[in-house]
């Protein structure tokens, strides 16, 4: 697959993403997908990132993922990202607050046979944790 092809299909889970749609994660990440350094409590593979995804979106029900920039060569593609939501359930322990959050997230993806094999995800946790209130 080309790198715009690689570009796109990010940009087409992003907008089933939005839609808070886990039914079709199948047709963006390859069966053999690997996460690099998951997020607190996400188990392995793609069941993992299932189930972390749909902890996620109970915690921020109006979550949104907004891709602002990409860079591609080759098999991967690199995306600063920005997620926004309001914290309605559970999330790190943390009872609802009901604050909306902002949080800069960078994506490295790697594609196999057209679809993300491997990703690692760099987010401002701290920065969430703070707009939290959890931290100061």
């Amino acid at each position: 697959m080309s790198v715009e092809a690689n570009k796109a299909l990010i940009e087409r889970y992003v907008a089933v993403l939005n839609q808070h749609d886990l039914t079709t994660l199948d047709e963006f990440y390859h069966s053999d997908y690997v996460q690099d350094e998951p997020p607190e409590g996400m188990g392995s593979g793609l069941d993992g990132l299932r189930q972390w995804l749909a902890t996620w979106i109970e915690a921020f029900p109006d979550m949104r993922w907004t891709v602002e920039d990409q860079i591609g060569e080759e098999d991967q593609v690199w995306s600063r990202s920005t997620w926004q939501g309001t914290h309605q359930g559970p999330y790190l322990g943390l009872p609802a607050t009901g604050h909306k959050v902002t949080a800069a997230v960078w994506t490295i993806n790697r594609f196999v046979g057209g679809k993300i094999a491997q990703a690692r995800w760099m987010r401002d946790r701290l920065g969430m944790l703070r707009q939290l209130g959890a931290i100061p």
